[in-house]
């Protein structure tokens, strides 16, 4: 570990957060010469001190103790870069349009990888002339259901969550062709084009 890289993201972060040391030091209960000491080089946090110390500066543990953000490279608005993030515990859905590091209920969540729909959740969609309705026999146990559907173009998104014993009927604004998007909770990820 770099305690200067350290010190050094502490006191930017500090600084983005318009505090002194002597603000921040008074919110954590420590003095603002330990501030000072980490913001120097010459110690670091105590284990007991960094859940706090994250809340307070914004940003996850890791990224402190590596006295770095490393922030992603801007692409364009486009959502061709689209990722899906479903989380084991609770069933949270989060989406980023590049690289991320998410996490939900204590747990680093993985990209899902999108896999070309098979026969038994394929959706139906049928094209009225500014919609399209979108129906499925797929079952929707508690057990086994389609969590949320995603209609996604090069520049929007509309997603409708799913829930257990609800048929799926949807009906999304025609933005013209995309892709489908299916959240099965039992076989995962899976894609249709429209």
């Amino acid at each position: 570990m770099d305690l200067s890289k350290v010190g050094n993201l502490i006191y930017n972060l500090r600084k983005e957060k318009g505090m002194t040391q002597k603000q921040m030091a008074n919110i954590m209960n420590i003095s603002d010469k330990t501030i000072s000491k980490w913001e120097r080089g010459l110690g670091c946090p105590d284990v007991s001190l960094l859940p706090e110390l994250s809340s307070l500066l914004g940003v996850n543990i890791e990224k402190i103790l590596l006295g770095e953000l490393n922030p992603n490279e801007q692409f364009g608005g486009n959502m061709k870069n689209l990722k899906f993030y479903v989380c084991p515990e609770c069933i949270n859905i989060i989406t980023s349009t590049g690289t991320a590091s998410i996490s939900c209920c204590g747990r680093k969540l993985e990209e899902l990888e999108p896999v070309k729909v098979d026969e038994n959740h394929a959706l139906s969609v049928e094209n009225s002339e500014y919609e399209w309705f979108i129906t499925t026999n797929h079952p929707m146990t508690k057990d086994h259901y389609i969590s949320f559907v995603a209609y996604v173009t090069g520049d929007k998104l509309l997603m409708a969550k799913q829930y257990p014993e609800w048929p799926v009927q949807l009906y999304f604004q025609k933005f013209g062709h995309g892709i489908l998007y299916i959240y099965c909770t039992k076989h995962g990820l899976s894609y249709q084009l429209i």
